[in-house]
Formats: structure tokens, sequence, C-alpha cells
């Protein structure tokens, strides 16, 4: 077993720290908000620590789960920031989606000073993470993912490295980019059974074990029915992460036409207070629509 800190305990990091310790690590957390930190200490009989570095003080491997490029970089190098309290050959696997710059720069900044850093954005949503079943993508050294890999079991189902540092945050994107053309049309399939007069249930049951079949299908398509929209990944989170794949798709010169549509959709969910509704809602916007 390892000394683990865990740095972010939002409604993925929460559990997925609750996992490393249920495995037997030696777990330390933070969060931003302490009072977060001691209600997890105290369920999971861990530690934690008032700023990133004192968390990592001594810690094999530290894993993180934060918002963003900005909370992810002033977790690693801001004031009292990780990469100050780790010590040489640490690792250090991240679980933002952020952008493909920032782990470039992250990984250049552990790498002057002797820590390993691994991207590994995960899939699977809060669900997964309770039932800990996520999907994890990862990039870095080859060395340093083979050595997180086994910690990262704790909570992921299906771990696996697909390149050097950033290839696991791209591979995020493409994630995001198939949810969001698939959500959309399973938004539409269901609008158009609602307006046609069929039972949308029976509808599904027929035609999900055949071509039109997926997870989202599978997983949300009775809350959509039911317009139930308080579970699951955030529309703010999806925007943020639909933002990113568009950026790196300038970059690189790949054509997302139907992504940045859906992302403008999203926008319109957003318009509707429903920034905080699961990514399903894309139906919510149709029906709005009349």
């Amino acid at each position: 077993m390892a000394k683990v800190a865990f740095l972010g305990l939002g409604v993925m990091g929460y559990p997925m720290a609750g996992h490393l310790a249920k495995a037997g690590h030696e777990v330390t957390v933070f969060n931003r908000t302490t009072a977060k930190s001691e209600a997890w200490a105290k369920e999971n009989g861990g530690a934690f620590g008032a700023t990133p570095s004192e968390a990592v003080a001594g810690a094999d491997f530290v894993m993180c789960c934060v918002g963003n490029d900005d909370d992810l970089r002033q977790v690693c190098i801001g004031e009292n920031g990780a990469f100050e309290g780790m010590g040489r050959d640490t690792i250090f696997v991240d679980h933002t989606t952020v952008s493909a710059k920032v782990t470039a720069e992250l990984y250049d900044a552990g790498k002057a000073l002797g820590i390993a850093f691994v991207d590994a954005p995960v899939s699977g949503g809060q669900a997964g993470a309770e039932n800990g079943v996520l999907s994890i993508m990862c990039g870095g050294d080859e060395a340093s993912y083979e050595a997180a890999e086994p910690v990262m079991q704790a909570y992921g189902r299906s771990i696996k490295r697909l390149g050097e540092s950033g290839a696991g945050q791209l591979t995020k994107m493409v994630n995001q980019i198939c949810i969001a053309g698939l959500v959309q049309g399973l938004s539409e399939g269901l609008h158009f059974a609602e307006k046609a007069g069929l039972d949308g249930r029976a509808v599904v049951e027929v035609i999900a074990g055949g071509a039109a079949g997926s997870w989202q299908m599978q997983n949300r398509y009775e809350t959509m029915i039911d317009d139930e929209f308080e579970h699951g990944f955030a529309v703010d989170w999806m925007r943020k992460d639909l933002g990113i794949c568009l950026s790196t798709a300038d970059e690189v010169g790949a054509s997302l036409p139907v992504t940045a549509l859906v992302d403008q959709f999203y926008k319109d969910v957003q318009k509707l207070d429903g920034g905080r509704w699961d990514t399903s809602s894309l139906i919510k916007r149709l029906r709005a629509m009349g």
C-alpha cells in the first residue's frame, strides 16, 4: 500500500479518495473548503492538510481532481502548491479535465523538480466515481504510468495509457466530442417520439439493442422522458470541456461542426437556468421551443 494525497473533494474527488482509503492506502486530503476535508477525514479515517503542500508531504503519489486550468495551476505551482511539498521521484496524477497546454506546462515544471506528471482525466460521472468504475485515459512517461496504475485501480475499471504527456487529455476531448453528438441525437429522437404520440419507453425498449443503442440511451432515457435532470455531469462543466475541444480543434486543424453546434445548444440550456442540470437536459431545450 502507498502513501497518497488527494487534492480536490468535489462530487468526483470525494468518493475517489474514499476508494483509496478503502483499498488500504494511507490517504491525506486537501480541499479549498476545509470543512469538506474534515468531513472526509472523519468519514474515512484519513488525514487532511490545510494547504496542498502540507497535504502532499511524504506522499508517494498525489492525485488531483479540481475544476479547470487555473485551479490546477494554482494547486500545483501556486502559493503553498503541491509541487512545493513533493519530494523528488514522486508522481502527480491529474484527473481534472483541462487543456493540453496546461498539462504540458505542468509536466515540464514537474520534470524540472524531479516530479513525474501523469495526465489522467476520467469518464463515468459521479456514479462512476461513487461505484469505483471510472474509465481513466492517461498520458505521460510509461514508467510513471505503470507505477501509478495500481493505485488508480481503487476507483478505475478501465485504465489505459494512450501516449506521451497530453495524450490523456486529448483522448478525453474525443470522449466529450462523441458524447455531445450522442446526447443531441437521443434528445431529438425522444422529442420526436413525444410529438408523434409514441410511448418513448416502448420505443427505447425496441431500439436500444440495435444500432441506435448507447450508454446515454440505456442510462438517461427514462429521466429524460420524466424531465428529471438533477444528476450526473453538469451543463456548465460540459461547456467548459467543449470549449477546450473547440480551441484544440483550431490548433490541430480538425473540423467539429456538430460539436460547435451542440455547444451553442448547451448555451441555450444555460439561458434556461440549467447550468447545473445534467447534460441530458438538451431535450429540455427542444421542449422549450414547442
